[in-house]
């Protein structure tokens, strides 16, 4: 029987039968020890083969997913879900503010692994001018490079319906800082309280962790959402530093340009890329995010 992992703990996976049911199945070890350089080898959104016992025997093929670097130094990444077809980039302006360096390493990431991204803009009822003056411009900028963007309140529900109405029969990997309200849009897109939340931090304005395992979620207008630990940081896994100009749409673009074909976009001369930012055909908050990411990349090797 072919079903759909909602969620994973580690042997033990609840999975939607073809009915609509929601059954806890145990992974056959074979597919645990199967040498896997992932801290896991199920993930939440795989279709699962699984027998009358309720045991998991055959993981079908996937046609994406997205990983980030695993904590544990013995493996080399975990995978936070699969089969998606957005990576929805939840952020808040303020209180807490979300970087945009964090913004351009999630769009990166859901280029480099065929995932669309699509920003949320969550807490618009809580701007002052200047804030929402700021947010106007952030959305301009994505919207400029090509990415949706999506402006909501989860708290009065502003925005909500149109969102609705863009997730409606896909698969959304939901992510963002701990603080930016994931948990509260999630139970506002659910129509009741299905997801824990937690309150702000007075010292840091960061949110207290509440989830601790990726968790699907069925909507009712069709397709699913998929919440997802807080994240600090996010590094791209097994992409080689050369590529990661490829997944900034605007640089790649423009890199055809360059005089040397293996141009790294940092000092070489007759770098298109560098002629682009001086003059703000790029934006120098996402040049800033690229040169951040190749350095990471470095730090890692």
């Amino acid at each position: 029987m072919r079903c759909l992992v909602v969620k994973n703990t580690g042997s033990w996976a609840d999975v939607l039968t073809p009915e609509g049911e929601t059954r806890s199945c145990k992974m056959r070890g074979k597919l645990r020890l199967s040498g896997s350089r992932s801290t896991t080898p199920l993930s939440v959104g795989d279709y699962v083969e699984v027998d009358e016992d309720g045991v998991i025997n055959e993981i079908c093929e996937r046609k994406n997913c997205v990983t980030r670097r695993a904590s544990n130094l013995s493996k080399e990444s975990q995978v936070l879900a699969a089969n998606v077809d957005y990576l929805g980039i939840v952020l808040s302006i303020a209180r807490p503010m979300t970087e945009t360096v964090f913004i351009d390493r999630m769009t990166a990431t859901a280029e480099a692994y065929g995932v669309e991204p699509l920003l949320i803009v969550n807490k618009t009822d809580d701007l002052d001018g200047e804030e929402r003056r700021y947010k106007d411009a952030l959305v301009g900028l994505y919207n400029g490079i090509g990415y949706g963007c999506e402006q909501v309140s989860a708290l009065t529900g502003d925005g909500i319906d149109a969102l609705r109405h863009r997730l409606k029969g896909k698969t959304t990997l939901l992510s963002g800082h701990s603080g930016v309200g994931k948990s509260t849009l999630i139970n506002r897109l659910m129509g009741r309280e299905v997801a824990r939340t937690g309150d702000i931090s007075n010292v840091h304005e960061a949110g207290k962790h509440t989830t601790t395992f990726s968790e699907m979620y069925v909507l009712e207008e069709g397709g699913y959402v998929i919440d997802t630990p807080g994240i600090k940081g996010f590094g791209l896994v097994g992409i080689a530093q050369e590529e990661v100009g490829h997944y900034f749409p605007e640089i790649f673009k423009v890199a055809a340009g360059c005089r040397f074909g293996n141009c790294t976009h940092t000092h070489e001369p007759g770098c298109a890329v560098l002629t682009a930012v001086k003059k703000h055909l790029i934006a120098e908050s996402r040049y800033e995010s690229y040169l951040n990411m190749i350095q990471a990349d470095q730090k890692y090797r």
